[in-house]
Order: structure tokens, then sequence, then C-alpha cells
């Protein structure tokens, strides 16, 4: 346990920094699998839709610096190559 006052606060915010990153992972891991049922029942409309949704949280997810550009563009590269498949 931290014994100073600035890291004892430090150690507060770490643990609510990690609450706070793991909710916005855990919504985009969601997002995707919804994606990948919508894709099952071929619904070009809402396919659109939801890519839409995920690059959205990919790019807050970016700014936030909690994922890398690079991933962020395999991901939605994949996804639309997908969409076009049907």
């Amino acid at each position: 346990m931290a014994n100073h006052k600035s890291a004892q606060k430090r150690s507060r915010q770490a643990i609510k920094k990690n609450q706070i990153n793991s909710q916005i992972l855990s919504k985009i891991k969601t997002k995707i699998n919804n994606f990948n049922e919508i894709l099952i029942s071929k619904n070009k409309a809402d396919l659109d839709k939801s890519l839409s949704l995920i690059n959205s949280s990919l790019s807050k997810a970016v700014k936030k610096g909690l994922i890398k550009k690079e991933f962020v563009s395999r991901k939605l590269s994949l996804l639309s190559k997908k969409i076009k498949s049907i």
C-alpha cells in the first residue's frame, strides 16, 4: 500500500481509470458481437448503422489512448470487407 499522500491519490485514480477503460473496451466488444449477429441475418441497412457505431466507439478509444490507430484501421477494414462480401 502507498504511504505518501500523492501515491495514495495516484492509486485511487488508477482504480477509477481502470474501471472506466474496462467499460469502454467491453462496450466495443459488445458492439462487434452485435455486428456479427446482424451479419448472419444479412440486413445491409442495420450492418451499415452498426459499422458506424463501431467506428465511433473505436475512434473515441483511440482518442483516449486505449487502443492503437493501426488496430482500428485493421478492424474497420475487416468489417467493411465482411459487408461487401454479402
